[in-house]
């Protein structure tokens, strides 16, 4: 048995007397230090897929760069994000009722850039320099990316300052194989 102290597994009989014991030696060995950090600072340490979330149609496509996509489930499809609520993807993704996920390459900064705001890009001015293609929601996914996953509203929680967005996945595209694009403690890397 892992994890059962020594002579416990041989015995074999663990008894919640037992159990409470390497509960208690787990705890031991890994101890919790309080600090007063924001949380924002902690999630520093975790390093995330970057991937651009496009959503809108014509002159009201926008679109934002995140490390918040992930599946949520393989059966059914369903896909998740993690939009603030003050951001113009949001009002895209809310009136729209879709969205696309692109999952960048390594050598992509540049497109994360212009979706995450720098340079001052807003709006359907953060599409110009990269191919794309309409999708079956209608969302842009990038034509050179990882992968693009185009999703309609399932359903959308809104909490604090952030919608989390269930969208059912509609189409599935697959690029080439390659590194991708990470970001960990404010910097790009690749995988």
């Amino acid at each position: 048995m892992v994890g059962v102290p020594n002579g416990v597994a041989s015995q074999g009989v663990v008894t919640l007397q037992t159990l409470e014991a390497v509960q208690m030696t787990l705890t031991e060995r890994v101890p919790l230090v309080e600090t007063r950090i924001p949380l924002k600072f902690a999630m520093r340490h975790l390093a995330g897929a970057v991937s651009v979330v496009t959503a809108g149609v014509g002159d009201e496509r926008t679109g934002a760069t995140v490390t918040t996509a992930h599946s949520l489930s393989v059966e059914p499809e369903v896909m998740v994000v993690s939009i603030n609520l003050n951001s113009s993807t949001w009002a895209a993704i809310s009136r729209h009722r879709h969205f696309c996920v692109n999952v960048l390459r390594a050598d992509q900064i540049a497109i994360a850039d212009r979706f995450s705001g720098r340079g001052g890009l807003k709006g359907s001015a953060r599409y110009e320099g990269a191919r794309w293609s309409s999708l079956a929601s209608g969302a842009l996914a990038l034509d050179e990316a990882l992968a693009a996953v185009d999703c309609t509203v399932e359903d959308t929680i809104i909490r604090h300052s952030h919608a989390l967005i269930l969208g059912s996945v509609r189409h599935v595209v697959s690029g080439e194989p390659g590194p991708a694009l990470i970001y960990h403690h404010g910097a790009y890397g690749s995988s």
